[in-house]
């Protein structure tokens, strides 16, 4: 089964983004992700609460490959950065359908 990383990212140091960005996107491949967005333009449709500086979805064959990236030392020091520099809420999100009544691919 798929899964999703799902982050909302407000960043407040600005510093570790390059790096970040232009490493942390060759990781994400090597261990099977795959980007279908890493935006800033995020249109608030409904809720409470303001849109993120930017949103990233990030889709993984498996679970086991999220996590192996998230948990991998080549990951640590750039997520330490991002954590620093940023406050960010993140997901792990199952592809699946609990009600059974859509088609997922």
């Amino acid at each position: 089964m798929k899964y999703y990383s799902v982050a909302e990212i407000d960043i407040v140091d600005k510093g570790w983004i390059p790096a970040y960005v232009r490493d942390v996107t060759r990781l994400v491949e090597q261990h099977g992700g795959r980007y279908l967005a890493r935006t800033s333009n995020v249109e608030k449709v409904e809720g409470e609460r303001k849109a993120p500086g930017i949103f990233l979805i990030v889709e993984w064959p498996s679970r086991d490959a999220a996590m192996a990236f998230y948990e991998s030392d080549a990951y640590r020091p750039y997520r330490q950065a991002r954590m620093q520099g940023a406050r960010n809420e993140f997901a792990l999100v199952a592809g699946e359908d609990v009600g059974g009544m859509a088609r997922m691919p």
